[in-house]
């Protein structure tokens, strides 16, 4: 490992890392606009120069200069760096007085401001006049669609979206037209881009050129209240910051978690806020003659509590929705249970998870991170890009880094990554023994609700285990057997075993109409004419189908309004914070779950949040540990050839259809509407 001095601070560094990288490891601050860690180099601003002892009589860019390119002293002395002689200094300067010659002096107006990069090192590094008096350029803006909003007379072309859409994103739709003045970012033919992970270029434009447009002169950083969380437009558990202002949320952005989504999040996780208050349930309603009238909480719960308690035990169903917190699953489980109702399913698309191969049958084993070690990756039933965006980046650096291929069978999606293309259904599980994969030291299975959501979905999973065992994707030291969830609550219920009691029906069998009364607690991707005559209770934050179908609408909480965990996709319970209180009379579901218990006579056995979650401990004491991700036992996934059945011959097709349209939240969020809209006219205009 190569010795370098820094400012006269000697340390030992690893081999390749930059100049730039050096001096952070050192504790010295280095302004930069173009470097990117996560993105390849560019070299484009020049504001990281540093001072080399021996070198060149100029100063050097620091991102662009290994530590290995540097010669030691004459006598074999480390070589030496400075980042803050007279030289460095001047030069900085002249490198900010030139950025700043065609900057628009509207700092007042710009939604960057108080968040500039720019800004902050005009202020640190530059001087306090110009020496330019010529008339600045103007240049026109361009439409990159709903969600970012330009304006490039502000760009100082350091290439980073265009390299994050090309490197991370997989998308080839942005790049630079012209040379120096008259140099230009844009995108090919002037069209929208259509990643499903364009908002990143927001957080990594350092010059406020590329601003997000819903947002757009909405509020200034300073007066906006900020919460840790965590996101639950899919499985993945993306790190999130939400600020709100008074009850209002403004802006989601992504918090950098190296193991689950590095520094990025969807579209969908950054800029459904807008869905948090519209079509909003904020006071309990029940039906009379055929309509939906307001009513008072007494009122909702003792209709609720009598029908449940009327009705025969077997003809009452419990179906938990997709974004139902681990505490809610747990407090209706227990309410079942103390009601004798073995009719409750948190599956309400109807997969076999759950009911064999423990923990290892549901979770994704190899952790998300586990990506980065596969060196052969297996795509079956799902569609990454669609169902975990992030997730489909991180294969796609996989890939990118060499030394692994991708296999896939289902659908044949563009995914933004070159893969052998195995085949659309079942036939292709048997064809796995002879692919490539098979010679891989760590191949890893990535196994979508598109395979197990079927009426063959056991048999079908119990395929995938047998072809996993035979080819080692589960053997000592590695277990890369990973179902890919949609749901952001799926997990944490399976933990809690919110599944059929003995004798009780599943999703499938509660939806032939044979209930009296069916309890949704979010469940709105069901097929409410399924549910007959029932009389339908809903506990939901949002006015989706569930709603529309009830008889009882009970108000909840959305995922920024409560602190409730959330299991990822891998197994890891996280909790999300309270960035705003629920609208009007609104209560959190758990609450809602007690008060409902108590008035049907069911004694839970918790009336606080703290006691509710002692008791859910016991049973899960794996969620106690927020942030960490428990292994399972991987010897317990033979039990999923239990009961299999025999598999169909239909293809494996993801079971998202529309990106920005999954859940409730996201249907009444104008922004997704606007994004489904656009994105459904390019794939009509491609298909004519």
């Amino acid at each position: 490992m190569p010795k370098i001095k820094i400012d006269g601070q000697e340390l030992e560094v690893e081999n390749g890392i930059t100049l730039l990288q050096a001096c952070e490891l050192a504790g010295k601050e280095v302004p930069r606009f173009c470097y990117h860690e996560r993105l390849s180099v560019a070299g484009n601003c020049r504001m990281c120069l540093v001072e080399v002892k021996g070198g060149p009589p100029k100063p050097q860019a620091s991102c662009a200069l290994s530590v290995n390119d540097l010669r030691p002293g004459p006598n074999g002395e480390p070589p030496e760096v400075f980042t803050n002689t007279p030289m460095v200094k001047k030069a900085r300067e002249g490198v900010m007085e030139f950025l700043l010659i065609n900057h628009p002096l509207d700092c007042p107006i710009c939604d960057q401001g108080g968040e500039c990069d720019l800004q902050d090192q005009a202020m640190a590094y530059g001087i306090d006049s110009s020496r330019y008096t010529e008339n600045k350029r103007a240049v026109e803006d361009k439409n990159l669609g709903p969600l970012v909003k330009t304006e490039m007379t502000r760009c100082i072309q350091c290439t980073r979206c265009v390299r994050f859409t090309t490197e991370v994103a997989g998308v080839n739709e942005m790049g630079a037209t012209g040379r120096g003045e008259d140099m230009e970012i844009t995108t090919y033919l002037g069209k929208a881009i259509s990643s499903e992970l364009q908002g990143n270029v927001i957080d990594l434009c350092p010059v406020g050129a590329l601003t997000s447009k819903p947002y757009e002169f909405k509020a200034r950083p300073w007066e906006l209240r900020k919460t840790e969380t965590i996101d639950v437009m899919d499985a993945l558990g993306s790190n999130i910051r939400v600020d709100a202002r008074g009850r209002e949320v403004l802006r989601i952005l992504p918090r950098t978690h190296e193991d689950i989504n590095e520094e990025w999040i969807s579209d969908k996780a950054r800029f459904v806020w807008d869905g948090l208050r519209t079509q909003r349930l904020d006071q309990p309603y029940v039906r009379d003659l055929g309509k939906l009238r307001p009513a008072s909480w007494d009122e909702a719960l003792t209709r609720a509590a009598a029908k449940l308690k009327a009705a025969g035990k077997s003809r009452v169903g419990i179906l938990l929705g997709d974004l139902v917190a681990a505490e809610e699953a747990f407090a209706l489980k227990e309410l079942a249970l103390k009601m004798g109702i073995a009719n409750i399913d948190c599956r309400q698309d109807g997969t076999p998870l759950g009911e064999h191969g423990g923990r290892a049958g549901y979770i994704f084993n190899s952790g998300i991170a586990g990506i980065d070690d596969a060196d052969a990756i297996m795509l079956i039933g799902c569609n990454p890009r669609l169902e975990a965006p992030v997730l489909n980046a991180r294969i796609r650096k996989r890939l990118n880094k060499g030394g692994c291929i991708i296999g896939v069978i289902g659908d044949q999606a563009d995914l933004t990554y070159k893969y052998h293309y195995m085949g659309a259904g079942p036939d292709s599980l048997n064809e796995l023994a002879a692919h490539p994969a098979a010679k891989a030291q760590k191949p890893l299975f990535i196994i979508g609700q598109g395979l197990l959501a079927r009426p063959d979905g056991a048999a079908a999973l119990a395929k995938c285990y047998e072809a996993a065992k035979n080819i080692g994707v589960i053997k000592d030291g590695w277990n890369g057997f990973n179902i890919l969830h949609t749901a952001a609550g799926r997990v944490g219920a399976l933990d809690v075993c919110a599944l059929p009691g003995e004798g009780g029906k599943s999703t499938r069998e509660m939806l032939k109409g044979e209930l009296d009364v069916a309890l949704l607690a979010g469940a709105d991707e069901i097929d409410m004419a399924k549910l007959g005559k029932a009389f339908v209770i809903y506990i939901g934050s949002h006015g989706d189908a569930g709603a529309a179908r009830a008889d009882v609408i009970l108000p909840g909480a959305a995922y920024t309004e409560k602190a409730a965990t959330y299991v990822n996709t891998e197994g890891r319970p996280q909790m999300t914070g309270r960035a705003a209180f629920p609208p009007g009379d609104a209560r959190e579901d758990w609450a809602i779950i007690v008060s409902l218990a108590k008035v049907a006579g069911a004694d839970l056995g918790f009336a606080s949040i703290t006691a509710l979650r002692a008791a859910m401990y016991k049973i899960a004491p794996q969620l106690a540990a927020l942030g960490q991700r428990a292994p399972a036992d991987a010897a317990a996934l033979a039990e999923l050839a239990q009961g299999a059945g025999a598999m169909g011959k239909d293809a494996f097709t993801s079971p998202i259809k529309d990106y920005y349209l999954t859940n409730p939240v996201a249907r009444a969020s104008r922004i997704m509407a606007d994004c489904s809209a656009l994105k459904n006219g390019q794939a009509l205009q491609a298909a004519e």
